[in-house]
C-alpha cells in the first residue's frame, strides 16, 4: 500500500472505512458490528472527516470510492486484503474467509473491482442517512461518522 503511514497513528488502530452511501458496504459495516464481539474496530464512513482524510493521505479517490480500506493493528488494508484482514480478527468460523489473502494479486484485483465498479447497480445505494443508536455510534471514530 502507498501512501503517509505516519498520520495513520492518529487513527483508531483496527479502524474500518466504509462507503456510507452503499449498501453493500453499509452491510459490511453491520456485518463487522455484529460479529466483532469484543468490540476490536471502530468506524468512520468513507464520507466524513476522518474517511476523506484518511483517503486523501493514502492517495485513494476521495469522490469515488472503490476500494474499502481496513486499518488493523496500526497497518491499513485495501480492497480484498481489507476483507481479509477484517475477518482475520473475528471470531471462528469468519478468520477461514481470510483465505483469499493469499490469491494472487492481480486475481484479487480483478475480483474486488468486477464487484466494486458495479456495487451501486447491484446492491443499490442508501437514500436514507443511517442514523446509529448511541450505542453504535461510540464505536465511530472521532470525526467518522458522515451520515
Amino acid at each position: 500500500m502507498t501512501g503517509k503511514a505516519a498520520s495513520l497513528v492518529q487513527v483508531p488502530r483496527n479502524l474500518i472505512v466504509f462507503d456510507g452511501e452503499c449498501v453493500l458496504c453499509s452491510g459490511f459495516f453491520r456485518f463487522m458490528l455484529r460479529h466483532d464481539r469484543a468490540g476490536r474496530f471502530s468506524f468512520a464512513t468513507a464520507q466524513s472527516p476522518l474517511g476523506q482524510r484518511l483517503y486523501n493521505e493514502l492517495g485513494l479517490p476521495a469522490d469515488d470510492f472503490e476500494t474499502n480500506l481496513v486499518i488493523f493493528d496500526g497497518r491499513p488494508h485495501q480492497r480484498l486484503d481489507a476483507f481479509a484482514a477484517a475477518m482475520r480478527a473475528l471470531p471462528w468460523p469468519w478468520p477461514a474467509l481470510s483465505v483469499c489473502r493469499f490469491l494472487p494479486q492481480r486475481l484479487k484485483d480483478a475480483l474486488y473491482f468486477s464487484i466494486a465498479r458495479n456495487r451501486y447497480r447491484l446492491f443499490g445505494r442508501r437514500d436514507t442517512c443511517m442514523i446509529p443508536s448511541p450505542e453504535v455510534r461510540d464505536r465511530f471514530a472521532l470525526g467518522g461518522y458522515g451520515g
